[in-house]
């Protein structure tokens, strides 16, 4: 099975990029100054942010869909990042060091499977999820905070 994992869009959070942290605590934003690597996994490039380099801590809303699985949690965005990870069959260094929960969607939003894997192991889960016709989408989120963390679509 062929896959597609995306990041995402910088464009909803570049007006962020650079506003004072008053502004952005104003908008329930917390810049953050990377102080461990890993450990801030920007969700654009998909890839842990370097040392020295500053972050955002934002609500997103992840599953925007009308349905009891609605969802939006907390992601890092790295300040400045412009290149959203876009690629098929690879999974990204920041996914396969992490325990990483996969959420299978139905084009109704709503959820049908469900499974818990190490990052190395991802791609059996993928196939074994898209095995179901039913499944339009796949969620990845990190295990341990619950975040979200990138798209899987068919190819």
């Amino acid at each position: 099975m062929t896959f597609r994992i995306s990041g995402l869009s910088p464009e909803p959070f570049r007006a962020l990029f650079g506003l004072p942290d008053q502004a952005l605590a104003a908008l329930g934003v917390k810049r953050y100054q990377v102080d461990s690597d890993p450990g801030f996994p920007d969700r654009i490039e998909l890839k842990d942010a370097q040392i020295g380099q500053s972050v955002l801590l934002l609500n997103h809303v992840c599953q925007p869909a009308d349905t009891p699985y609605r969802a939006s949690h907390a992601i890092f965005v790295r300040e400045g990042a412009t290149q959203v990870y876009d690629a098929v069959g690879q999974v990204p260094e920041a996914m396969r060091i992490r325990l990483l929960s996969l959420r299978a969607y139905a084009d109704s939003g709503m959820m049908i499977d469900a499974d818990v894997v190490a990052g190395t192991e991802i791609e059996a889960v993928i196939a074994r999820i898209f095995a179901d016709p039913q499944v339009s989408y796949i969620h990845v989120h990190h295990a341990k905070r619950g975040c979200y963390a990138a798209r899987i679509d068919r190819v």
